[in-house]
């Protein structure tokens, strides 16, 4: 999506997907409009993932779109502050940035409000703009399924997923979010057309319905694994982390915290799953450290800013042994 040459070195993370501006309170339990006042920071699922995947020392990009705008601008400023190549953001001229805001009410009620209209720019991404070299290059490859729900980001990740051909990890985060899509019905269609394109597939067990129609997490977990993917990671909210491969049925517990925001969660465990998988780590290494990392997020308010360091997610896990 741009004409610089990619460098020699391949991405450790190339990502693809939602980006945008998270305005989040900052005062707690307040509804929206008793709100006074706000932070501003970077959002937007597969951009969180570049931003966690960067704090832990990998080489990150991400491929998305903005609006030509201040907010867009500020959207290239926070990537290159937080150390991710930002040569596949580019805008659109016609379409404003995203805003997202949110409630905060601890610990499990975070409503969350997409101003993503007419329609998302990252929606926007064409087939013909990828740079599918790099694509190709990349260590890990991460979509997600709301990259799945409109054209021409459709075509777009589908020619991606088709183009890296099962090379390194490819990972389909199943990321439904209903108000993008007509129905559940049709997200699954669109899911299951990319499945067999990835090497790991990640979800909740509302997503992991939506993908295979299984909401019982080892029905879902080899379902997910009946339709392509080596490695099933199915998140279960307050019982853990169950991952299936071919050889190794892993469980892990959450790890405790007292929760602040929990809507950055999902994205500081993808981003040290990442991590964790690039460094080789045993199965249940890698789990522990990505929850333990989404522990760290959900305690915080942000979602990219609050994206720990490897040092901090080491330093948390001692403390909960």
């Amino acid at each position: 999506m741009s004409d610089a040459p990619v460098s020699a070195a391949p991405y450790d993370v190339l990502t693809m997907g939602r980006v945008g501006v998270d305005i989040y309170p900052l005062e707690v339990g307040k509804k929206l409009e008793d709100v006074e006042t706000f932070g501003k920071y970077l959002g937007g699922s597969a951009t969180n993932v570049a931003v966690a995947a960067s704090r832990h020392g990998r080489r990150a990009a991400v491929i998305t779109r903005t609006g030509d705008d201040p907010f867009g601008r500020f959207v290239h400023r926070a990537l290159g502050e937080f150390g991710v190549d930002d040569r596949f953001v580019t805008s659109v001229p016609h379409l404003p940035t995203p805003v997202t805001f949110c409630e905060i009410f601890p610990p499990d009620h975070f409503p969350i409000y997409f101003y993503r209209f007419p329609k998302a720019p990252d929606l926007e991404i064409h087939e013909h703009e990828l740079d599918l070299d790099a694509i190709r290059a990349a260590r890990i490859f991460w979509v997600t399924g709301t990259g799945l729900c409109t054209e021409p980001s459709r075509s777009a990740t589908l020619a991606a997923l088709r183009a890296r051909g099962r090379r390194g990890i490819t990972v389909l985060d199943l990321d439904y979010r209903p108000m993008f899509w007509p129905s559940r019905e049709e997200a699954r269609r669109w899911v299951q057309e990319a499945l067999p394109h990835a090497t790991l597939a990640v979800g909740n067990l509302d997503e992991c319905d939506t993908a295979v129609g299984e909401k019982e997490p080892k029905a879902a977990a080899a379902a997910l694994r009946a339709r392509g993917v080596d490695l099933a990671v199915v998140k279960q909210g307050p019982e853990g982390v169950l991952a299936v491969d071919g050889a190794n049925t892993v469980l892990v517990p959450p790890h405790p915290v007292e929760v602040v925001n929990g809507l950055g969660a999902g994205d500081g465990f993808g981003g040290a799953l990442c991590h964790g998988l690039l460094a080789g780590w045993p199965l249940e290494r890698v789990l522990r450290f990505a929850n333990v990392a989404g522990a760290i997020v959900a305690s915080r308010l942000a979602c990219s800013s609050a994206m720990p360091s490897t040092e901090e997610v080491e330093t948390e896990a001692s403390h909960g042994h």
